[in-house]
């Protein structure tokens, strides 16, 4: 096929009060979710839905990643230890099933990204706590 026949890309323009509309919201949420990084312990409740029925679970884990930081399509991985076996799970930062996220523990790691924590068992796989630079008694 000649590429004089070839049609142009059809160009999708979001109108730009739904735009607009998805950036308030996104940034509304976003109010309510901690600063949390790679190392940290978090412990996140999970809306469940079963049949008719709906219930919180917990999923208490370290943050492996962060990704697409500030975007729609934001993601964090939370990894634990259940029974001896791994199990990672991928969370969209703004997904409506993530109720709450909260920091247990601040990690101290050199890395954005620690997939090195999935070769580690035992006490190998201990993260450092981070601690604050603040002076006592200022806050």
């Amino acid at each position: 096929m000649h590429s004089f026949l070839k049609r142009p890309p059809k160009l999708v323009v979001m109108n730009p009060l739904v735009k607009l509309f998805e950036q308030e919201t996104a940034t509304e949420v976003r109010k309510n979710i901690p600063e949390f990084r790679a190392g940290d312990t978090i412990n996140v409740h999970v809306k469940i839905i079963e049949g008719n029925k709906q219930r919180i679970q917990q999923f208490q884990g370290t943050v492996i990643q962060r990704r697409n930081p500030n975007t729609n399509g934001e993601t964090f991985t939370v990894r634990k230890i259940s029974n001896g076996v791994g199990v990672e799970r991928i969370f969209p930062i703004l997904s409506p099933n993530v109720e709450k996220i909260e920091v247990i523990k601040k990690g101290k790691v050199r890395r954005a990204r620690i997939f090195y924590q999935r070769l580690r068992a035992g006490k190998a796989s201990r993260i450092k706590e981070r601690r604050d630079h603040t002076a006592p008694g200022k806050a």
